[in-house]
């Protein structure tokens, strides 16, 4: 039986003496969903100079590019790598014959997938419209264009600056015929991004058209409409070369760095672009007679070094985020950062082959932390867009720092990390506070608790290393508070509401108390504490049916429809990154084959040597990192740990170079799956969590039927804990403070039933457990406790007798706990995604309001939300009807909108009417705002259909 091991060879060489990059196609990603971009770049270069076919912002045109389109607008200088949000597209040229137009529907060319070619540090096509062949590569921080023009006449280099995203300011100097330096401020999902650039054109141009909204002076152009057309008169067959070259500081800046390439030598660029990817690609060789198979290795390992992006010049200097200008020292500093997805195998990739870069980024979210008051979430160019969740960068500092990595100040690093986790935002107070987040502290809750606690674990570690014991266990106890979200009876890691559990549970829903997945794509993402959910479920046998359980279900969610939930394997979605490590959980209890032959499948299914070989989102290299890493038999389940899994490899032999002088091979069976330490030795143990072996007792559950109630409401708090040595205690309105020790006194009471309220009440409650839960204990032993955090919940007595009957078909996502909520006196807030608000899609709003008996009528009132970007718009208007039967209604009032649907800040608005009449029954109309218009980004979306957000409607 042949078992993994590992052959050590030591060389001088740096470089396996191989054509690496002549396996990488660049196409693979840009179709389907893999949102990636087919232009030339070099590795972690500043410049990503590709074709624009996408100028909408629509999902699937991220990049910039779609495989499906026919239609170039332009070559511009910055792109990203499979994101799930459009930005970049910086400093678009675009060749054309004629005369010159500023519009983008006139200037663009059509183009056949015949007349295009892509490869490493290369992009070619021909522009149908005008005959004009164009081949782009790139050094850094240059982009180099090759215009051939097929016909005679007057060619013309469009240069616009209102392409793709907004501008905020643009700046163009006439330098000389061949010089000019550009300035572009612009807003899109980085809100304030900065770009210079120099343009060198080989032969003199006239400028003989331009466009500006405001006044030129001399031979600077400005405004925040801005484009210019340099032309010249050519010959058949003539060419024009430009240089680009870019900077985040300013035109000194884009000089320094244009003496990247000091030539007009095309070819020589190029190949030069070659040896990098070469010198990068060369770090993991692979072999295989299936040329298909070396395409996608190598493009995977391509698409994991297109980013992080240097973001400084050559001298040093970059924006920070302070939107100062600083110099690096000792350093290199990045941009780029999609940590929620990238930390879990693309960052833990780099520790093995790029121990320099890992550093670097790390001394990066030092300084962006030092400058911005927090480490990075997801960073794009000096901006923190605060897209996704989690404080991810811990991941990456404490994986570095268990692997011995050095070239960053571990102080500083626990420093920014520690205050990132210390911070009241993001759910964040609630967290700390009681030990997860509910549906009422932030939307996401679930996701945001499981995630901050692994992230608490990553802390942990760092202190650990530093010797922080105080600090050590006080993460380590956040690191388990997955635990207080995790039910015990369904087996499902869900949200919470109010104290108790949110009802109806359906595991397949994917809705705002996940981020992007459902119960079944969260419930195994306990990375920290892998042996303690194997307990949870009952053992071995119990876990193992679970992730059976999962990835033999039907391979379809309910809720709201999202578009990242792809490559569904049962409930498992490889098309999203919060599943990346489950195939992986069968090793932990002793089942490497279901590992092996998930594994092997999601390599044989979902990517592919073909544009739409990817099954989700590239995700700046995530999702081609879990190939590279599993193709070759292993895969990190914990970062922050030093430990891999190993798997049946893809490949032979696959070589990693993990040092100067240690290439090491790689080769699993089919039947044993070990653990390997982050050098890739052998390691027989198995990993080592440091969690803590203290029970941390879970906060217990306070159910109820509802948040509000008429006469009286039945209170039960319960817990999973063993009942011999669990106490439960809860207390009434009373905010007793019980954070350093426990406090039993006349108004703190032992739980031993359910109870009753019979007004308005906060209940609070909490657990204690013996210290030597499920350990025998000597009678003469004293006995210590450890208590949960404390859990409240809030109960309103209604304020009126009132019932409803809504006429409308709520969104099931938006239910507010159903028909009551719009009458139980409680108010939703702006962040209508904790679920406090009734959402109605496509139709008006009808509802009957029984006031149980006639009554003299004053005022009526209904109150809305308003969120323009998530298709939630303001009633056009609202109209109130009296009745004393139920069956004749008299119309008393009718109130417009007076918000601007295009108001992009999300508003509230409380639509009041004084009305004089004697009624039982009051009917409340609100009409629908309708399709979206041509303005709105989901117009012409299937169901492109305004919501409309209703809460609380008071009569008076």
């Amino acid at each position: 039986m042949k078992k993994f091991f590992y052959i050590l060879f030591f060389s001088s060489s740096f470089l396996f003496a191989q054509d690496f990059a002549k396996h990488v196609n660049p196409f693979i990603g840009t179709g389907g969903h893999g949102h990636t971009f087919p232009g030339a770049t070099v590795p972690y270069g500043m410049v990503q100079l590709s074709p624009d076919t996408r100028i909408d912002g629509s999902w699937d045109g991220c990049s910039g590019y779609h495989y499906s389109d026919t239609v170039i607008y332009g070559f511009s200088h910055t792109h990203l790598n499979g994101t799930g949000v459009s930005d970049y597209g910086d400093i678009m040229l675009m060749p054309t014959m004629g005369e010159p137009s500023f519009d983008n529907k006139v200037y663009s060319s059509s183009f056949s997938h015949a007349n295009e070619n892509a490869s490493t540090g290369f992009y070619s096509v021909k522009l149908d419209k005008y005959n004009i062949d164009v081949r782009l590569t790139t050094s850094t921080r240059v982009g180099f264009h090759e215009y051939t023009f097929n016909r005679a006449g007057q060619a013309n280099i469009i240069l616009d600056l209102n392409h793709r995203d907004k501008l905020l300011e643009g700046r163009i100097r006439v330098i000389d015929n061949k010089t000019i330096e550009v300035f572009r401020r612009s807003e899109a999902w980085a809100t304030n991004q900065y770009v210079y650039a120099r343009i060198e054109f080989n032969v003199p141009m006239k400028i003989n058209k331009e466009k500006t909204n405001y006044k030129s002076e001399g031979k600077v152009y400005e405004g925040v409409e801005l484009a210019l057309s340099f032309s010249k008169q050519v010959k058949k067959g003539e060419k024009i070369l430009v240089k680009v070259s870019l900077s985040p500081t300013g035109y000194e800046g884009a000089k320094l760095n244009s003496s990247e390439i000091k030539h007009w030598d095309f070819d020589k660029t190029h190949k030069a672009a070659i040896a990098l990817w070469n010198k990068e690609l060369s770090k993991i060789e692979v072999t295989s007679d299936d040329k298909d198979k070396l395409a996608i290795f190598y493009t995977a390992l391509y698409h994991t070094m297109i980013q992080p992006n240097i973001a400084q010049d050559i001298d040093g200097k970059y924006r920070g985020r302070d939107n100062q200008i600083h110099q690096a020292e000792g350093f290199d500093y990045y941009t780029v950062f999609s940590l929620w997805d990238t930390f879990r195998a693309a960052h833990p990739l780099y520790t093995l082959i790029d121990k320099k870069r890992t550093a670097d980024y790390i001394n990066t979210f030092i300084k962006q932390y030092e400058q911005g008051g927090r480490l990075p979430v997801w960073e794009l160019a000096s901006n923190e867009t605060d897209c996704m969740i989690g404080y991810h960068s811990v991941s990456v500092i404490a994986d570095a720092m268990v692997k011995g990595i050095k070239g960053f100040d571990y102080e500083k690093a626990y420093e920014a990390s520690k205050a990132s986790a210390m911070r009241d935002v993001l759910g964040l107070e609630a967290y700390k506070k009681q030990g997860f987040i509910s549906i009422d502290d932030d939307h996401e809750s679930v996701s945001k608790t499981v995630e901050y606690a692994y992230d608490d674990w990553c802390i942990a570690q760092m202190a650990y290393i530093l010797d922080k014991p105080e600090d050590f266990n006080y993460f380590r106890k956040r690191s388990q508070n997955w635990k207080n979200l995790f039910d015990w009876e369904t087996g499902f890691i869900r949200p919470k509401k109010n104290g108790g559990w949110d009802k109806p549970f359906d595991p397949r829903e994917v809705n705002n108390n996940f981020t992007e997945g459902n119960a079944w794509q969260y419930t195994f993402f306990v990375p920290q504490d892998i042996q303690g959910m194997i307990e949870a479920y009952g053992g071995p046998e119990k876990f193992e049916a679970k992730l059976d359980e999962m990835f033999n279900s039907e391979s379809k969610t309910t809720g709201r429809e999202q578009v990242d939930v792809t490559g569904l394997i049962g409930q498992y979605a490889h098309g999203n990154e919060p599943s990346h490590h489950m195939a992986y959980l069968y090793n932990y209890i002793g089942k490497p084959e279901k590992t092996n032959n998930k594994v092997k499948y999601i390599l044989d299914n979902f990517y592919t040597n073909s544009p739409d070989g990817l099954i989700g989102n590239e995700d700046c290299g995530q999702m081609s990192a879990w190939y590279v890493l599993s193709s070759m038999g292993i895969y990190q389940v914990t970062p922050g740990q030093k430990y891999f899994n190993t798997c049946k490899s893809f490949y032979n032999n696959a070589k990693i170079r993990i040092n100067e002088n240690k290439i090491v091979v790689l080769n699993t069976d089919e039947s044993e799956n070990k653990f390997i330490n982050h050098n890739l030795d052998y390691f027989p143990n198995g990993p080592d969590q440091i969690i803590n072996h203290t029970p941390y007792p879970r906060v217990p559950v306070i159910q109820a039927n509802s948040k509000s109630f008429k006469d009286h409401m039945t209170i039960e708090i319960n817990s999973d804990l063993n009942s011999e040595i669990d106490e439960l205690y809860y207390w009434v309105d009373s905010d007793l403070n019980l954070k350093d020790s426990l406090i039993i006194s006349n108004n703190v009471k032992k739980y031993t039933s359910p109870f009753e309220i019979d007004k308005s009440s906060t209940v609070y409650a909490f657990s204690k457990i013996q210290e030597n839960y499920g350990e025998p204990q000597r009678i003469e032993s004293p006995k210590t406790y450890y208590k949960s955090n404390i859990v409240s919940a809030q109960f309103f007595k209604k304020p009126n007798n009132y019932t409803i009957n809504i006429k409308s078909k709520y969104n099931p996502q938006y239910h507010a706990g159903g028909p009551d909520a719009l009458l139980d006196g409680i108010y939703g807030n702006e962040n209508w995604r904790k679920g406090e608000w009734h959402g109605y899609q496509n139709q008006d709003f009808e509802a009957v309001i029984d006031l149980q008996k006639e009554m003299q009528v004053n005022e009526f009132s209904a109150n809305f939300l308003q969120d323009t970007r998530a298709w939630i718009l303001m009633p056009t208007q609202v109209e109130f009807y009296v009745s004393s039967d139920n069956k004749n209604f008299t119309k008393v009032g009718t109130v417009g909108n007076e918000v601007d649907p295009q108001n992009y800040e999300v508003q509230l608005q409380k639509l009041t009417t004084k009305v004089s009449a004697k009624a039982r029954y009051v009917k409340v109309v609100a009409k629908n705002f309708g399709a979206l218009p041509e303005w709105h980004q989901g117009y012409g979306y299937k169901d492109g259909n305004a919501f409309i957000f209703i809460d609380e409607i008071e009569v008076n």
